[in-house]
């Protein structure tokens, strides 16, 4: 096989410092096949969320790949600009898996989760994209699939306003995203709605053909008490709109509830007992996920369907979930768990134990397009999560693919790669936030 050869002048990267790390890469040649990656952009769209990275990788083939990740956002950027484009610039970017290890093992020396694997999550995600439009294929049938031809969806009920940057200064003092908003009263606020008007959001959108809901009903007696405790009162009150739900439609719709991982495990405890009549689908990070022996005594002790979690971030917590039997469940975000490539390993992971594979979205429409890739090409997904109250306000300014849920289902993107391009507006040079690093 004829190889071409390339030389890399480090001191002309832009923004990035020489490392000898990187030198090794210009003795190496490039098969005739590789596309090059020529430059990298990042960019916090303000106008949505503050910690919302958007990725684009740009190729000498022309071919421009989208990814992204959430939280942390002038982290995460740095840790692309000035670390992982020391690899990547002038590499081969369909050498997908020689990448990700490589930039998995050296992170992992210094810590992998968070900032870190957010950060290969957020260029995985673009580098999958660029195989599929070089293929002229959608992820999923590079992954081997389809498996379906539409994932099936719940809604989490959030509201427009959910993670949107103009809320920051409605947050009661102390309290960080990650505390979910009940929102005002308007369209599509579905938290709010879960409190005040629960059975007709229930009909609504059983009406609209979803078989599941999801509500974080107990985050605000985290903000007021602490993780230590819960209250009779605070239960009843949390409590008395799935009540009424299930007095209306009985078992139309499944609920799931999420905890946001505020509490301790006795409380978490008289939590699972009090949802018991209830009968929830499964109990999300109603314990914190840094302890993975208590999450396993937490659904011993409660006997209720646990989910576990986009909180855990390598494929080593969630062998370490499947090992222990803490969880009924398997959540994964794909732009936290270290991308396309991860989440597809602890998907197949999960099916050896006969456990079904949900994928987390309430961040941004990559994370819900990779999710969907994953879930259509693996044999046992079951749910990929949807927050209306995005899609339908923030995602359509966010992508050019209008994303239509339709009974209950996702269809699979149709197009290359992801199926769907960032707006190119958010990449603007003097927006707050952009950065680019290229090589000449």
């Amino acid at each position: 096989m004829k190889h071409k050869a390339f030389s890399i002048d480090e001191d002309r990267l832009v923004g990035v410092a020489n490392i000898p790390e990187r030198r090794h890469l210009s003795a190496v040649p490039l098969p005739d096949d590789a596309v090059r990656i020529t430059a990298i952009e990042t960019a916090m769209p303000a106008s949505f969320a503050p910690h919302l990275v958007l990725v684009r990788v740009h190729t000498d083939a022309g071919v421009i790949g989208h990814g992204e990740t959430y939280f942390c956002g002038n982290a995460v950027t740095g840790m692309i600009h000035e670390f992982i484009a020391k690899r990547l610039l002038g590499a081969d970017a369909i050498a997908i898996e020689s990448h990700w290890r490589f930039l998995y093992e050296r992170l992992a020396n210094i810590g992998a989760r968070g900032v870190e694997l957010r950060a290969i999550s957020a260029i995985d995600l673009a580098l999958w994209d660029i195989l599929g439009q070089v293929c002229k294929k959608p992820v999923y049938r590079l992954l081997g699939g389809p498996v379906r031809d539409r994932v099936l969806v719940y809604n989490s009920c959030g509201n427009p306003t959910y993670a949107v940057q103009k809320e920051k200064t409605a947050r009661p003092q102390g309290t960080w995203p990650g505390m979910g908003s009940i929102g005002r009263p308007g369209p599509l606020s579905d938290s709010y709605n879960y409190f005040h008007h629960p059975v007709e959001l229930a009909k609504e959108l059983i009406a609209a053909g979803y078989t599941a809901m999801k509500v974080w009903p107990l985050d605000y007696p985290a903000i007021t008490h602490g993780p230590m405790r819960v209250s009779d009162a605070d239960l009843r009150q949390a409590l008395r709109p799935l009540e009424t739900i299930r007095e209306a439609v009985g078992m139309d719709i499944e609920v799931m509830i999420d905890g946001h991982a505020h509490y301790q495990l006795p409380a978490a405890l008289r939590i699972a007992e009090a949802l018991r009549p209830l009968k929830p689908l499964w109990l999300e990070d109603i314990v914190k996920m840094d302890n993975l022996d208590t999450l396993a005594d937490f659904r011993r002790q409660s006997g209720m369907p646990i989910s576990a979690s986009e909180m855990l971030l390598t494929a080593a917590d969630y062998a370490q979930v499947l090992e222990k039997r803490a969880a009924d469940y398997i959540m994964i975000d794909p732009t936290w768990a270290g991308g396309i490539s991860a989440t597809f390993r602890v998907a197949n992971m999960a099916a050896a134990y006969n456990l079904p594979v949900s994928m987390h979205d309430a961040t941004g429409p990559l994370t819900l397009l990779a999710g969907l890739h994953v879930l259509a090409a693996v044999s046992n997904g079951l749910y990929q999560e949807t927050m209306r109250a995005q899609i339908q306000t923030a995602y359509k300014d966010l992508i050019d693919l209008d994303v239509r849920i339709e009974d209950g289902c996702l269809p699979l993107p149709r197009a290359p790669g992801l199926g769907a391009r960032i707006n190119p507006d958010v990449f603007k040079p003097d927006a707050p936030g952009y950065r680019k690093s290229v090589i000449s």
